[in-house]
């Protein structure tokens, strides 16, 4: 299958999975939608329009690929890509999501930036997280509910969840879970027809475990309840995700291909890597493959061998190549 949408969601390995989207795409000379004047997200945290993607106008519905942050809106996503293309996305344990997201966003959401640490805002996140600065708060509350497009304040009722989740089953093909990101590419390779190397990666976008807040048990319980529409999509998707890998894979026959998923992995990281594995921010040689830092997360990033042939040097990069640089690659060369 080469029409294929990901819904990337935030602090998700999202990212990862956008650096194999792109790679398949040029590996395949597919067209990826693009954000409009070189943005790096389709409009977010606006709900999608089509508009928002590079000369749609003049290419309309004949993108192969669309992969970068938006808020999903289907009628309008479906004005881009075409009828048979497959919709998937990714969803992670909203416990250590939030985590994240507090230290990633730190410096840029008001709930975030006016309490100590997660733990101080956990224990009474109403005090510094304030409805009416809403679109600076989405990452503070709810996030994977709002990226699918939904009110992320929404009152949690029993009815509203379980129709929100039939919607998200009839809109996507496929929902991956990050905790089982290896277990995740297997599935994904079987129901697109990939082969191994179209799914093998390298983390990206990770930090480093100093940055890592410890949430204490209580802090872990009001996450349940703090983001509970969150922590149902959760719930319901992992539910669905163990399903259909015994459906398409067999867990005898996932174990088998997750195996053979890490030893390619490995053999690509010591033929690409000079330190076998991610580094710090100060450590990476190579300014241009430098990832974008945020907050108080140190992001990792990669050094490459010297004296690589061309050929493997290219696979090398792109493996490790950000998401910024890798969208404004993509952009020179689709749009030039």
């Amino acid at each position: 299958k080469t029409n294929v949408m990901f819904l990337k969601t935030h602090k998700t390995a999202s990212s990862t999975v956008l650096n194999i989207m792109f790679r398949f795409a040029e590996r395949y000379n597919l067209t990826v939608a693009l954000p409009a004047d070189q943005l790096v997200h389709l409009g977010y945290p606006n709900t999608f329009l089509a508009h928002f993607v590079e000369e749609f106008q003049a290419i309309g519905q004949n993108y192969n690929i669309m992969c970068n942050h938006l808020r999903f809106n289907p009628s309008e996503v479906q004005k881009v890509m075409a009828a048979n293309t497959f919709y998937f996305s990714i969803l992670r344990n909203p416990i250590p999501l939030l985590e994240s997201s507090y230290i990633y966003y730190k410096d840029t959401v008001p709930a975030f930036r006016i309490s100590r640490d997660v733990n101080e805002y956990l224990a009474s996140p109403m005090k510094y997280y304030h409805p009416a600065d809403y679109k600076q708060n989405i990452y503070a509350r709810n996030i994977m509910w709002f990226d699918f497009g939904y009110d992320n304040n929404a009152e949690d009722n029993r009815k509203y969840i379980q129709a929100v989740l039939e919607e998200i089953e009839q809109n996507f093909h496929l929902i991956l879970i990050a905790e089982y990101f290896d277990e995740s590419m297997i599935l994904l390779k079987h129901t697109l027809c990939w082969d191994l190397d179209d799914v093998v990666y390298f983390k990206l976008n990770s930090r480093s475990q100093d940055t890592v807040q410890t949430l204490t048990p209580e802090s872990e319980e009001q996450i349940k309840a703090w983001c509970s529409l969150d922590w149902n999509l959760y719930l319901h998707f992992n539910q669905s995700f163990w399903r259909r890998i015994e459906e398409t894979v067999g867990l005898e026959e996932l174990e088998k291909e997750v195996s053979r998923l890490r030893t390619r992995q490995k053999e690509l990281m010591e033929t690409c890597l000079l330190d076998q594995e991610a580094v710090g921010k100060d450590h990476i040689k190579n300014k241009a493959l430098l990832p974008f830092q945020s907050g108080d997360a140190n992001i990792l990033g990669y050094n490459l061998k010297q004296g690589l042939d061309n050929r493997t040097l290219r696979t090398c990069q792109k493996m490790v190549m950000p998401e910024l640089q890798y969208t404004s690659y993509l952009y020179a060369v689709q749009h030039p």
